[in-house]
């Protein structure tokens, strides 16, 4: 029985660290694009994404009504490239991580500093797809403000 018992134990907790570097690895794609970002690296910001990547940022126009605009990740990671490094530093909370198999949603809110100063805040939605044994962000959609960021 106390064999039993051992063996029951050391079995949950593989799955425990299993479920845990899991998670880790997932936060670390996430974490690629941010530290792409602060770098001014483009190279690094576009290998955080999947190939047929979508990006989009919820804004308003001059009416005030909700609009999404799209970016290919390709003009953003040359914007990117074209920073100074430190200059675009986007700091983020996990807030949610949810993993079936190859998809991962994350759930990160945000605030964006650009030389220093705060710019504007909001929540970053992730979706991200295991390809080859690595995280690949497929689908990033974000909102911002510059209001209301506790």
């Amino acid at each position: 029985m106390k064999k039993m018992f051992s063996a029951l134990a050391m079995l949950l907790s593989i799955s425990y660290v299993q479920a845990q570097t899991t998670e880790d690895s997932v936060k670390a794609a996430v974490n690629q694009l941010f530290e792409g970002m602060k770098t001014a690296n483009a190279e690094m910001v576009k290998g955080a994404f999947a190939d047929s990547a979508v990006l989009q940022t919820i804004s308003r126009n001059k009416e005030g009504e909700t609009i999404i605009r799209n970016e290919a990740v390709s003009a953003f990671a040359g914007f990117v490239g074209k920073l100074k490094p430190g200059v675009a530093d986007e700091r983020i909370q996990f807030e949610t991580i949810r993993i079936d198999g190859p998809l991962a949603i994350v759930w990160t809110p945000y605030k964006f500093y650009y030389n220093g100063q705060f710019s504007h805040c909001g929540v970053n939605s992730f979706q991200l797809v295991r390809f080859g044994g690595q995280w690949k962000i497929q689908y990033l959609i974000d909102t911002r403000r510059k209001d209301k960021c506790e």
